[in-house]
Parts: structure tokens; sequence; C-alpha cells
């Protein structure tokens, strides 16, 4: 979907503003008027917003927006299956920073579009285990559980804000890409210290499990190569020259861009834009999302 009426640098200009310099964004664009097609292009984010941002508040306090932040649910469905996470102290505060950051992104795309009610979210162990499933080819004894533990949580997480930032890359160029990254890099260093651990009781290490969910993306997306886990071959890593891969990239080191309906094949875990499931039992919201189900 191309760009239209606002110039891209300004949506640009106007989006780093809104996630790396807070007070500049509540003053300076909520004036902005921006065509449909832009709107639709910055509100579909919220799909996947609403989705970190309740999956971090559960983990870290067991409970959700509903609690935090009711006036930005907008009157949407309570998730489901959403539970409070089995995490060391550092883990539980690098999350609880992960939640309070996503709660200031859902506010300031409010500011800027009208946007719309929470989605349904499935966050049960049941989905994870689902998807996880489907990653590793088999089912999993026991059923993965996300809230089972601190590696588990991260590991589960890799799944979101991965996916988030793949997507802001393709339907806006550096969208959120500042506060994004950081948020990101900060989650796959911490995986990537720990690549080689085995994640009990499976047999799998951290960084094989990484792998398998990336390539379950790319399945899943319809699109190629658009997804690498933390550890590569060396032909793969950047310049050719590193088997770590913290943040994954194109031959240039470039992040892999993703469309919106690649991101709603992924997160349905049905590989069709047109098939809500997975996390979504109902689908996105938002018309790029709904315009799919009619």
């Amino acid at each position: 979907m191309a760009l239209t009426a606002t110039s891209t640098s300004t949506i640009t200009t106007l989006l780093i503003s809104l996630f790396f310099l807070p007070k500049i964004y509540s003053s300076e664009f909520t004036h902005i008027r921006f065509a449909k097609a832009d709107v639709d292009l910055l509100e579909f984010p919220l799909n996947l917003e609403f989705f970190e941002a309740e999956f971090f508040l559960y983990g870290a306090l067991g409970y959700g927006l509903d609690n935090v932040a009711p006036n930005l649910t907008k009157g949407g469905l309570t998730p489901l299956g959403a539970m409070k996470a089995d995490l060391d102290h550092f883990t539980q505060d690098v999350i609880l920073q992960f939640a309070y950051q996503e709660v200031g992104h859902l506010r300031a795309i409010q500011k800027v579009v009208k946007g719309f009610p929470r989605p349904l979210l499935d966050l049960s162990k049941e989905s994870f285990a689902k998807t996880v499933d489907a990653a590793i080819g088999k089912k999993l004894s026991p059923p993965f559980d996300p809230y089972s533990s601190g590696v588990h949580f991260l590991l589960a997480s890799y799944l979101i804000p991965y996916v988030g930032l793949t997507g802001y890359v393709g339907t806006i160029p550096k969208l959120k890409a500042p506060s994004s990254r950081r948020l990101v890099a900060g989650l796959l260093a911490y995986l990537y210290e720990h690549a080689k651990d085995i994640v009990s009781p499976y047999g799998i290490t951290v960084g094989e499990f990484t792998n398998l969910f990336s390539e379950l993306r790319d399945r899943l997306g319809h699109q190629g190569h658009k997804d690498e886990g933390l550890v590569v071959p060396l032909a793969e890593g950047a310049e050719g020259k590193i088997n770590g891969n913290v943040l994954a990239g194109d031959a240039d080191s470039v992040a892999f861009d993703r469309t919106a309906e690649e991101i709603l094949r992924i997160v349905y875990g049905s590989g069709d834009e047109k098939k809500p499931g997975g996390f979504y039992p109902k689908g996105g919201n938002g018309r790029i999302a709904r315009t799919h189900l009619l």
C-alpha cells in the first residue's frame, strides 16, 4: 500500500519523534491530518502493541491493561489465558520495563490516530504450546509453557517483538526504529548469552529454539527468507565473518521487512491473512486486518 498525501519523510520524522522524544509528539504532531491509507498503516501496529503490552504486563504483574491503562483498550475484549510468569527478580524487572514501554507506545500511537479496540488475544499456555509444536515439528512433552520460567518466557517473547519490528520496517520505513530496536536488542542479547544452554526438559538449546521459530515464521509468511535465529552459518552472518546474529538482516545487514499481510499470516498461525487463529482467534482489528476477513 503506497503512502499518499503525507510524505514518507514527514511520517518517518513524526514516528521517530513519537517513540524517541515523547515530549515532542504530544505538543507538535497531534494536529497533523493524514490520508486514509496513511492512517491505516499507522494504526495497524496497534494489533502487535496490544499483544506485547498484555503479554509483558501479565508476565511481570499478573494483570494487564484493564488494570494499568483501561482507557487504552477502547473497550476491547480481555485477553484469554494470560497469567503471571515464574520469573527471577532480574528477568521480572526487565520484562516490566518492556511492559511499561509498550503502554507508552500504545498511548503515543493513539494520540496521533484514533485507533481501534483491543482485539481478542489468546495468550494461554496452550496457544504458545501449539505454536512451538509447529516450529519443532512434533508435540513436546510436557507442552511448552511460557509462564513456567524466565527462559521459557523470554523464548516466547522472541515470537512477539521480533515479528513486530520486521512489521514496522515493512509498513512504514523506520517506524519505531530507535525504541523497538533497543527493546529487541536487549531481549536477543540476553538469549544470545544463553544460546548454548539446553532448555529443560526438551534437550534443545536456546539457539536452536530461535532458529526453529525463525524457520516457522518464514514458512508462515510465504515470502521467502526473512528471518534468522541467533546463531547462523558463517556465510550468513554479518559480512560473512561471524556466526552470532543478535539482530538479523540481509546481506547488507539491513533489517528484513514484512508487509501487514505477512505479519497476519504469522500471528494467526495459519499462513493465511484471511484465516484468523493462533494468538488472534477472531483476527486483528483495524481496516487492513478486517478487510481480509470480509
